[in-house]
């Protein structure tokens, strides 16, 4: 994450703690390598939207090949859902693949920003399953896209303007499994600042189950401000369905 330069990614891995930990790392990892050694504080949105894609193939190939050579980590995989403000055009751009969710809250109106790439997704949208089945199916955790499947990867990109007083949220099945979207947007509409709305989302998330990772990015655009002044939080924290922790 640099907030400095609008730039915030969440990974979510697959395949194993240890092995799913290493993916999800390499993806962080690349995307900020590369949209640093682009400029990209100084790029357009169509410029950032390139390297953003492209740096999610490149991590997607390395994650491959990694897994090939290490068999302890084979099969790892991960999420990723990045979030870029282009603050010379008042901009931002989105970059997406699997089931982490990039949100924005305006006027208090919450609006999921991504598409979920899992099977009850597609079910959902072939009309064969409700919204509120599709949150209890028992294949609701069936990735199908992710990176570490496959060398051919489509890359989701959602391209917007953002308002003062946006609120963005990337955040992990963990916490969207466990909340409803209108709990999620009560508290970032009724939270003091970044910082506190990452807290009240996890602690909401581990009193609901806490049945996985739960992982939140918070950003703020500010109210009276451009998107350089956008104000981040983040918070990771390790859950189980046991202790709720």
């Amino acid at each position: 994450m640099r907030a400095d330069l609008g730039f915030f990614a969440l990974a979510d891995g697959m395949g194993g703690h240890a092995a799913g930990e290493v993916a999800s790392r390499m993806a962080v990892d690349r995307m900020a390598e590369d949209f640093l050694a682009a400029g990209s504080g100084n790029l357009g949105a169509a410029a950032v939207e390139e390297v953003l894609v492209g740096a999610t193939e490149a991590a997607n190939l390395a994650i491959i090949e990694r897994s090939e050579r290490e068999p302890d980590k084979a099969g790892m995989g991960t999420t990723l859902t990045v979030l870029a403000l282009v603050a010379r055009e008042g901009a931002f751009r989105v970059t997406h693949v699997g089931d982490s969710r990039a949100y924005r809250l305006r006027a208090h109106t919450l609006v999921q920003l991504t598409t979920d790439h899992t099977w009850v997704q597609q079910q959902v949208q072939l009309g064969r399953l409700s919204p509120t089945l599709a949150r209890r199916h028992p294949f609701a955790n069936i990735v199908t896209r992710a990176l570490g499947i496959r060398t051919e990867l489509d890359v989701d990109v959602v391209r917007g303007e953002p308002q003062p007083g946006d609120i963005f949220l990337l955040c992990s099945d963990g916490l969207t499994g466990m909340l409803p979207d209108r709990e999620i947007a009560a508290i970032l509409a009724g939270s003091a600042d970044p910082e506190d709305a990452v807290r009240q989302l996890v602690d909401a998330a581990n009193e609901a189950g806490g049945a996985d990772n739960i992982t939140a990015v918070v950003v703020y655009i500010a109210a009276e401000s451009s998107v350089a002044d956008a104000d981040p939080a983040a918070e990771r924290v390790r859950t189980n369905s046991r202790s709720g922790r």
